[in-house]
């Protein structure tokens, strides 16, 4: 029998709440091969759910014969459907103590220093910004005896970088740390959450061919029908088969194209697992990228605004001034919701920071936290006016105008030209459209 087959014949659930009171929670154990003297051994599994954070396996080898061990731990989360992007600019020994989730899979870069730890050489590790450099100095430090003896040069300039290393955690000028993961399962804390961190740049980008072939999601490609004309795609729900993102059982994805009064055509992809109960939508926008980005401003001053239908795209941000909010393009993807629906999901994801809540938070955060979600619930049950204003480069997000066609006096609708940073983001630079068949041709 397999490690997971004994845990889930023992427990019936594989994993289970991490719980120092829980005596039932014992791990499976397998005989196995010790790599250091070639006998056998004993591994240890022990599949746990961290509270406020995510399901881990936790391994532990340990050898009789020789007395080697070796303990590691592996997410056993699912992959998300972005990449992830930390950029962090140092600038105080503050910085260095911040809390990362690094899985094996991330590149961790230091620009300044032309350092690099690349994806699946260190294990996955919960540490600091200061951990991560320690790490390495003691990756680096290893083998620097053998280097003394063999070859003095090599060994002196590896020397010269791990002072400069060791420099760093002081902080003297400020450098950039950057975290980059293809799974998108790592993370930087931010001190200041929910409020915007000036120092914190998160970016969420779609992976490359190589980067989920690495991770073992190539050919994972949808078998869909061919649509005889536009017009059937609007009057047929498409259906296709994909896992629950909670529990991973089998479940159905309806997608159908939907045309929005006023507004312009998207897909409506919604999940619903049999299993567990858990339903998730996600909306994509089924137009071309306008040719200006929209800015909607909506001053709410009655509880009736919170039945406003919202569009809103994966491109798109959302601001509200009077608490200082800022939630940044990508974070919780296309939704097609009303206004209530979508200050609930920001009131959740902010609940379910892993660094606000649980053992790991700090008291005065988790005030400063806990105000914040009090503020945000005054706005939602409409006793607090705010402003709710949405910012979409691609101009693919919408809020209902309960007076169309005539004017909405609390809803303001600006139209902008992008900045060159927006069309990066958006992949426009480098697009070409027209005259590209004629210049093809005469590189030929």
């Amino acid at each position: 029998m397999s490690a997971l087959g004994a845990v889930e014949a023992a427990g019936g659930s594989l994993f289970r709440p991490l719980s120092a009171e829980d005596g039932e929670q014992r791990p499976a154990e397998i005989e196995s091969l010790c790599m250091s003297c070639f006998r056998n051994g004993v591994t240890r599994l022990l599949l746990t759910r961290i509270p406020f954070f995510k399901e881990i396996i936790v391994s532990s080898f340990a050898c009789d014969s020789c007395s080697w061990s070796n303990t590691e731990i592996h997410s056993a989360g699912r992959i998300q459907e972005q990449g992830v992007r930390y950029t962090l600019a140092v600038a105080s020994r503050q910085d260095m103590n911040r809390e990362v989730v690094k899985t094996d899979c991330a590149t961790t870069r230091i620009p300044e220093l032309d350092f690099e730890i690349p994806a699946f050489t260190q294990k996955g590790v919960l540490t600091t910004i200061e951990g991560i450099i320690d790490r390495a100095v003691v990756g680096l430090e290893q083998d620097q005896p053998l280097r003394r003896a063999t070859d003095q040069e090599v060994a002196s300039k590896i020397d010269e970088f791990i002072g400069k290393l060791k420099q760093l955690k002081e902080v003297h000028s400020p450098f950039t740390f950057i975290l980059d993961d293809p799974s998108g399962n790592s993370f930087v804390e931010n001190p200041h959450a929910p409020q915007k961190d000036d120092a914190l740049v998160v970016t969420r980008y779609r992976r490359t061919p190589q980067q989920a072939a690495a991770l073992g999601l190539e050919g994972e490609e949808l078998d869909e029908k061919p649509v005889d004309s536009a017009e059937d795609l609007r009057n047929e729900v498409l259906q296709f088969n994909t896992n629950c993102p909670e529990c991973n059982a089998p479940a159905d994805t309806n997608m159908k194209l939907v045309q929005i009064p006023h507004f312009k055509e998207v897909i409506i992809m919604a999940t619903n697992c049999d299993a567990c109960g858990h339903r998730t939508n996600e909306v994509k926008s089924g137009g071309a990228i306008e040719p200006h980005g929209t800015r909607i401003t909506l001053r709410i001053t009655d509880p009736s605004d919170m039945t406003r239908d919202i569009l809103k795209s994966e491109t798109c941000s959302v601001e509200i001034p009077e608490l200082e909010f800022e939630l940044g393009m990508g974070a919780l993807g296309g939704k097609f919701t009303t206004l209530e629906g979508l200050l609930k999901d920001i009131r959740e994801l902010v609940e379910r920071n892993p660094f606000t809540l649980g053992d790991s938070s700090v008291p005065s955060r988790t005030g400063k936290l806990q105000e914040f979600i009090g503020k945000l619930q005054e706005i939602i049950e409409g006793k607090t006016e705010a402003h709710f204003i949405m910012d979409d480069p691609a101009g693919n997000s919408y809020l209902q105008n309960v007076y169309a066609p005539e004017e909405d006096p609390e809803l303001k609708v600006e139209r902008y030209q992008r900045t060159f940073e927006q069309n990066e983001d958006l992949g426009l630079n480098d697009m070409k459209t027209e005259g590209y068949e004629s210049e093809g041709a005469a590189g030929r």
